[in-house]
């Protein structure tokens, strides 16, 4: 389904203008001309993001966002002002607004904030089920004993504000435990923010994380709220925490005893109340022991640690991980979803899955597709893992060589549709490179491939690979 972005704006060709970038998009784009009727719309229906202009007829735009902030707390707004009112977008930001831009702005700077806050609207407004969960929503699935302790864990301490820190290895779900937590929190009703601290240049995350005074550094035209400021009433989660560098980490650390924080060039303490969720895929003993990480800012994060176990030490939940990925990947492509044989979910069971959970529903969707439309078979399963087992330097196969085989596979009959394997083979490692080779810039690696930000957004989120720089492991 579409992003849905309500905007308000009274000016006919900015608006047309606005609407049109957004639309190219791929969002799903509805325009008000005045502030009341703006704030009545946002109030009954459903937006992943209201974008609204300070100056309206019939409601100003400071009042829309102190408004509908305390009738939607959760609401994403943005905030469109000109440079000489920098100091009421700030103020805009205290009432509620996730963020403000200042006129004029290029379409990229519109386009990546709507994105970022549409990603935000999200992760607060979508609920992760425990165990067992529909197709078309997002769940930690799984019943063994591993997972029901984890279960409890988050029972335990959601409705508490001691901070946690969740360590698992890479593809076993932190970001959906660090959301349990925060729907079942008593500050559920207020924001989520999620910040992927390896995907941010060093320079730039002090920036991220605690704002900026103009003239702070070059190209810091204007006063920017950082995300503790953003997140304050609320719930910041800080992904792969064990990437900071020695300067940040004392940041945070003083952040983390005072509960306040220091914009970039500036000396003044601003009082934050965010409840911390830190995740790591590293072994932070290890990096302690090697003067990587702080101890003391070790046990400030970690007042309650949740160890996810990696997926070959609960095997038990690979039948039920298999089958909802099943039925959500087939949703995905409009087919009915297939029946999945008792062989193949065994020879599951005995894999090692080094990429844990994410490379097990690489699989059954590789699978889903080569079996399509009979039911899913060992031989299946068996073809999937063996492809993906990534051969010896130098023994890559070359384009040619692949579609040779590929083709001689279709002619067997091995396999049905030769271009949609190719797809699920090769996609992957294209938005894999065009990432990388962008360093992260989703805007630039979207326009190098052709596609949409929205479709880029949409196919790293589906590679689980949403936060930029971090590299998938199988």
């Amino acid at each position: 389904m579409k992003p849905k972005i309500l905007l308000i704006e009274d000016d006919a060709s900015t608006a047309a203008s606005l609407q049109k970038v957004l639309r190219s998009e791929g969002y799903d784009v509805a325009v008000c001309a005045r502030g009341d009727q703006g704030l009545e719309r946002a109030q009954g229906q459903f937006h992943d993001v209201v974008v609204t202009d300070l100056r309206l007829p019939g409601l100003g735009g400071l009042e829309l966002v102190e408004r509908l902030h305390a009738a939607k707390p959760k609401q994403p707004i943005i905030l469109m002002t000109a440079h000489g009112t920098t100091e009421t977008a700030i103020e805009a930001t205290k009432l509620g607004a996730c963020d403000y831009l200042l006129k004029p702005f290029e379409a990229d700077e519109l386009l990546d904030m709507v994105a970022t806050a549409v990603a935000s609207s999200r992760l607060m407004s979508e609920p992760v089920e425990m165990g067992k969960g529909r197709p078309d929503g997002h769940a930690i699935i799984g019943n063994g004993r591993a997972m029901q302790s984890i279960y409890k864990e988050i029972g335990r301490v959601a409705a508490t504000p001691a901070t946690v820190l969740i360590q698992g290895a890479t593809g076993t779900g932190k970001e959906l435990i660090a959301r349990a937590i925060y729907q079942h929190s008593q500050r559920a009703d207020k924001s989520f923010i999620a910040v992927n601290c390896a995907a941010i240049p060093d320079a730039l995350l002090e920036s991220e994380l605690f704002g900026h005074e103009r003239g702070a550094f070059t190209g810091a035209q204007a006063r920017r709220i950082g995300r503790f400021e953003q997140a304050s009433g609320g719930t910041l989660f800080l992904d792969e925490i064990g990437d900071l560098n020695a300067n940040t980490q004392g940041k945070l650390l003083r952040v983390l005893q005072e509960h306040c924080i220091q914009r970039l060039g500036s000396e003044a303490n601003i009082a934050v109340d965010v409840r911390v969720i830190a995740a790591t895929h590293r072994d932070l003993d290890t990096a302690i022991k090697e003067r990587e990480f702080r101890e003391d800012l070790f046990y400030r994060l970690s007042v309650v640690t949740i160890s996810l176990p990696p997926l070959n030490q609960r095997t038990e939940d690979i039948p039920d991980l298999a089958r909802y990925f099943i039925q959500r990947h087939a949703k995905d492509l409009g087919v009915e979803a297939p029946a999945v044989q008792p062989e193949a979910l065994a020879f599951l069971q005995n894999q090692a899955w080094p990429g844990n959970v994410r490379e097990l529903e690489n699989s059954v969707r590789q699978a889903l597709l080569l079996a399509r439309p009979f039911a899913i078979g060992l031989e299946h399963m068996q073809q999937v893992t063996v492809k993906n087992r990534r051969p010896p330097d130098g023994e890559q196969k070359t384009h040619a060589a692949y579609i040779t085989e590929l083709l001689a596979r279709a002619q067997s009959g091995e396999i049905e549709n030769a271009y949609l394997r190719m797809i699920a083979d090769l996609e992957p490692e294209l938005f894999k490179q065009s990432i990388q080779l962008a360093q992260g810039n989703q805007a630039r690696a979207a326009r190098w491939l052709g596609v949409t930000r929205l479709k880029m957004r949409e196919k790293l989120i589906e590679l689980g690979w949403h936060r930029g720089r971090e590299e998938p492991k199988r």
